[in-house]
C-alpha cells in the first residue's frame, strides 16, 4: 500500500515530465519541418500603419510564426527577407496582401598561367589601356572564399584603396582583418542560409570565415585579377609568370559556397553587400538548373547589379555536350562557355605491340620502370557491376597488383580512380574517355603514373588488352607542350544552347579559356581536393566554365578601365562583337566533343579577343528599361516584373512588345515548321528584328555583309550602310528574315558584320525550326 501511495504521489510529476518531453519533441519536429524561404515584399506599398518597411516585414513574419527570426533583410537585390518557415506558414504568408512571392531557398553548385599570352594581352598595348585608373576597378567574386596568403594577392603594383570603396575585411578565428591589403580589398562570408539548412559550419573541417578551404574561390579570383607571380607552376608544369586578366584591378571576395553547396539566400545577401560596397564587376562561377527569371535568385540579383552599372559575368555550366544544358541565361547576364588553349601536358603510352599513343597528365612522382608492364582492364578485375570505373574498393588486388590498370572515365573523380588502383596494388593507370567525353583531355595531378586518353585511343587500348594474351604497356610523363593546334576548341563539358528559357536569346554569349588553367590555390587542400591528398601547392591547374567566367570578368574590368563611362551592356557588346568564331585558315572553331565544326549554340558570338574589345568601333547598348520591355515581351505580369525590377511597371496594352527588339549583340530566330510531310510547303515566314548601334570610335561609315550556310532563309538589312560623324551617335537598322519551312528540329546559322575597314562588328545568327 505504501508503494502504491508513493506511485500515486509521483503520478502528477511524471505526467508533467511526459507532457514537457512531448512538447519538446513536438517543437523539435516542428523545427525540423522548417525550410528557408525568401519572402519578396511589395516595398512600394507599405501600409500606413507602419513607420517603415522593416516594421512591416517583422509584422508579416510574426503573423505566421511567433518563433521565426529573419536570416537576412534585403534592400537592393530583393525587397524582402529570408526566414525559416514550415510549408504551411510559407503558404499563409504568401496569401497576405503586399507579399509578392514566397520562394524556397535553392542550392547552387560551383562550376568547377598561359592564358594572358594566348589571349594576346601579356606584352601588348593592353597594358597601355590599363594606365590611367585601372586599379580603381573592383571585381567582386562570389565563390568559396579566398586564401589571402597567396602571392597572387601581392599589392606592390597597386595604389591606395579606390575612392568610394565601402567594403570590409571580416575578421574571425581563421581570418584576420589584416589579411586584406590594397589588392585584396574586401572579404566577407555569408553562412546564415547554409547553416539554417544544414546546421552550424563544422569548424574542424571548414573555416567559418572568408578563408577558402576548397581552392575554387582563390583560383577564380586570381584568374580574374591576380598580381604577376614569377616562377609559378604546378609541379613544374605550366611554368612561367602567373597573372590575372586585369592585374591592376582589385579583388573583393564574398564567400557564399560551403561544403554542401551555395544557398540562394546567401548568394542574394552577398550580391546585396557587393552592390553596397561599390564593386564594378561581379563574377559568379556557380549555377543551378535553369528557371524562369523571376524564380532565379542569380538572375534577380544580377538585374539589380546591372541597373546599378555593374557587369555580371556567370559561368554557363559544365553540362555539355548535351544541348540545352545552360545555366545563367538571363539577357542581362554575360554567360560564358569554355574553350581550350594552345597548351597541353602530354604523357606517353607504348603498348606491347609497339603502338605509341599520347595522353595527358600532371603526375610528377617516381616514374615507372622503362620496361613493359602487364596491362589489365578494370572491368575484368572487379566483382562490381561498375568495376570499369575503378571505384574505391572495387578492384581485386590479386589481379591488379604490379600492373597498369585501364579505367573508364566517369562517376567518381578522375584522380580518385588512381587511388583505387594504388589501393589494389596497381602501379599505373590509363584513364580512358567514354563517348560522353569524346576526345577531350583534362589534366590532373594524379597520385600514380597515369595517362588520360580520348575515346578513340581508349578503345584501341582496350581492344589490344582484350585480344592480346599477355597485354603490356609503358606509361611515361612528358612536360609542358606549347603551340598546340588547332586552338581554341570548344570544351566538351562546356554547356550548350539552345536557351530553353527564352529561345529568342542566344546563349552562351561567348567562350574563353577554361581548360587546364593555372592560378592561385588554397593551402588547405592538395591539388586534387581529395581528403587523401596531402600535397601542398601554391598554384593549381583546373578546368571548367568556372575558369572561363573569371577570364571574362577580368577582361571586362580591362574594358571598364579603358572606358569607365560604358554600361554593362556596352562592355558585353564590345567583348561579343569582336570575338572570333573561325581560325586564321577560315575554318570554324572545332568542337572537341564531336571533332566537327562547332556552332553558335556552343560558342555564342565566338572566342573572346581582348585587344579588339578595347576598340570595338560600335556597340549595342541596352538600358534597364529595355530589359523591362523584354519581360513584357515574354508575357510577364506586373507582379513578376516587380519581383525582378523592384519597381511598378505596367506593360502597355497598345504596345507590341517583342523579344526581337531587345538590342542584343546576337540574333536567335525561332521559326515554325509548316504542317505536312517533312515540314511541308507554305508561304514563307517573315520576321523582322531591329537593332541600334552606338558609335564609340572615330567618325566612320560602316557597310554590312552577311554570310550563311543555308538557302532556306533570305536575309535583308536596311539600311545596308550606316554613317557616324560624332561620338555616341546612334543608328538603327532592321533585319528581315524570310524563311521557308524546314523539318522540326532543324537549325541553321549565319553571321552579320558591320565594317568600316578597321573595325568588324560581328553578330551570330541562329535559325531554329520547331
Amino acid at each position: 500500500m505504501a508503494n502504491m501511495m508513493s506511485v500515486l504521489r509521483l503520478l502528477p510529476l511524471l505526467t508533467f515530465l511526459f507532457l514537457c518531453q512531448s512538447f519538446v519533441d513536438a517543437e523539435i519536429l516542428h523545427q525540423q519541418m522548417k525550410k528557408t524561404f525568401i519572402v519578396h515584399m511589395d516595398k512600394s506599398n507599405v501600409p500606413e500603419s507602419f513607420d517603415n518597411h522593416l516594421q512591416w516585414y517583422d509584422s508579416s513574419l510574426k503573423s505566421v510564426s511567433q518563433t521565426a527570426n529573419k536570416l537576412y533583410t534585403y534592400n537592393n537585390v530583393v525587397h524582402g527577407y529570408s526566414a525559416r518557415l514550415t510549408v504551411e506558414e510559407a503558404q499563409l504568408l504568401e496569401a497576405q496582401p503586399g507579399v509578392l512571392l514566397v520562394q524556397e531557398d535553392k542550392k547552387y553548385e560551383i562550376h568547377t598561367t598561359r592564358s594572358p599570352e594566348f589571349l594576346g594581352i601579356l606584352n601588348s598595348d593592353a597594358s597601355l589601356h590599363e594606365s590611367g585608373t585601372p586599379s580603381d576597378v573592383i571585381i567582386g567574386v562570389l565563390d568559396t572564399g579566398v586564401w589571402p596568403e597567396s602571392s597572387s594577392y601581392d599589392d606592390k603594383e597597386v595604389g591606395p584603396l579606390p575612392p568610394g570603396w565601402k567594403g570590409a575585411c571580416e575578421a574571425s578565428k581563421t581570418f584576420s582583418s589584416s589579411s586584406c591589403n590594397r589588392k585584396l580589398i574586401g572579404a566577407r562570408f555569408f553562412s546564415q542560409g547554409y547553416e539554417a539548412a544544414y546546421g552550424p559550419v563544422d569548424e574542424t573541417v571548414e573555416s567559418r570565415s572568408p578563408r577558402d578551404d576548397d581552392g575554387h574561390g582563390t583560383h577564380t579570383s586570381t584568374t580574374a585579377a591576380g598580381s604577376p607571380v614569377v616562377g609559378a607552376s604546378l609541379f613544374g608544369y605550366a611554368a612561367g609568370t602567373a597573372r590575372g586578366m586585369a592585374r591592376h584591378a582589385r579583388v573583393a571576395a564574398y564567400k557564399v559556397c560551403w561544403q554542401g553547396g551555395c544557398l540562394s539566400s546567401d548568394i542574394l545577401m552577398a550580391m546585396e553587400k557587393a552592390i553596397e560596397d561599390g564593386v564594378h564587376i561581379l563574377s559568379l562561377s556557380l549555377g543551378g538548373s535553369a528557371n524562369d527569371y523571376f524564380q532565379d535568385a542569380v538572375a534577380i540579383g544580377a538585374f539589380a547589379a546591372t541597373s546599378k552599372g555593374i557587369l555580371v559575368s556567370c559561368s554557363a555550366g559544365n553540362g555539355g555536350p548535351s544541348p540545352g544544358s545552360l545555366s545563367n541565361v538571363a539577357p542581362w547576364i554575360t554567360t560564358v562557355g569554355a574553350g581550350t588553349m594552345d597548351r597541353q601536358f602530354p604523357s606517353y603510352i607504348t603498348l606491347g605491340n609497339g603502338k605509341k599513343l599520347t595522353g595527358e597528365s600532371l603526375y610528377n612522382g617516381k616514374p615507372l620502370p622503362g620496361s613493359l608492364i602487364p596491362l589489365v582492364y578494370a572491368g575484368n578485375i572487379s566483382r562490381a557491376s561498375n568495376g570499369n570505373l575503378c571505384m574505391k574498393g572495387g578492384l581485386i588486388s590479386e589481379k591488379a597488383k604490379g600492373k597498369i590498370v585501364v579505367c573508364d572515365r566517369g562517376l567518381n573523380p578522375r584522380a580518385q580512380k588512381g587511388l583505387a588502383v594504388r589501393e589494389a596494388g596497381g602501379i599505373g593507370m590509363i584513364l580512358a574517355n567514354t563517348d560522353t567525353f569524346g576526345e577531350e583531355l583534362v589534366a590532373d595531378a594524379h597520385f600514380i603514373p597515369t595517362a588520360a586518353v580520348g575515346q578513340a585511343p581508349g578503345e584501341e587500348i582496350k581492344k589490344y588488352t582484350f585480344s592480346d594474351p599477355n597485354p603490356s604497356a609503358i606509361v611515361t610523363s612528358g612536360r609542358t607542350q606549347l603551340g598546340v593546334q588547332p586552338s581554341p576548341v570548344v570544351a566538351a563539358f562546356s554547356s550548350r544552347g539552345p536557351n530553353l528559357i527564352t529561345p529568342d536569346i542566344l546563349k552562351p554569349d561567348l567562350i574563353a579559356p577554361g581548360v587546364n588553367i593555372l592560378a592561385g590555390w588554397t593551402g588547405k587542400v592538395g591539388p586534387t581536393g581529395l581528403p587523401e591528398d596531402t600535397r601542398h601547392v601554391d598554384f593549381n591547374i583546373v578546368s571548367g566554365t568556372s575558369m572561363s567566367c573569371p577570364h571574362i570578368s577580368g577582361l571586362a574590368a580591362l574594358v571598364k578601365a579603358a572606358h569607365p563611362e560604358w554600361s554593362p551592356a556596352a562592355i558585353r557588346s564590345a567583348l561579343m562583337t569582336t570575338a572570333y568564331s573561325k581560325y586564321k585558315n577560315g575554318e570554324r572553331i572545332k568542337d572537341i566533343a564531336t571533332g566537327k565544326p562547332s556552332t553558335p549554340f556552343d560558342y555564342g558570338a565566338g572566342h573572346v579577343d581582348p585587344l579588339s574589345a578595347l576598340d570595338p568601333g560600335l556597340v549595342y547598348d541596352t538600358a534597364t528599361n529595355n530589359y523591362i520591355d523584354f519581360l513584357c515581351a515574354i508575357g510577364y505580369s506586373s507582379s513578376m516584373i516587380k519581383l525582378i525590377a523592384k519597381q511598378e511597371y505596367q506593360c502597355k496594352a497598345d504596345v507590341n512588345y517583342r523579344v526581337a527588339d531587345l538590342n542584343y549583340p546576337s540574333f536567335a530566330v525561332p521559326l515554325e515548321t509548316a504542317s505536312g510531310p517533312r515540314g511541308g510547303s507554305s508561304a514563307p515566314t517573315v520576321v523582322k528584328y531591329t537593332r541600334t548601334l552606338t558609335n564609340v570610335g572615330d567618325p566612320a561609315t560602316y557597310k554590312v555583309s552577311i554570310s550563311q550556310d543555308t538557302n532556306s532563309v533570305k536575309i535583308q538589312v536596311q539600311p545596308a550602310v550606316l554613317s557616324f560623324s560624332t561620338p555616341n551617335e546612334k543608328r538603327t537598322y532592321m533585319v528581315t528574315f524570310t524563311a521557308t519551312s524546314m523539318p522540326s528540329g532543324t537549325s541553321s546559322f549565319a553571321h552579320l558584320e558591320w565594317s568600316d575597314g578597321k573595325h568588324t562588328v560581328g553578330s551570330p545568327i541562329v535559325f531554329s525550326w520547331t
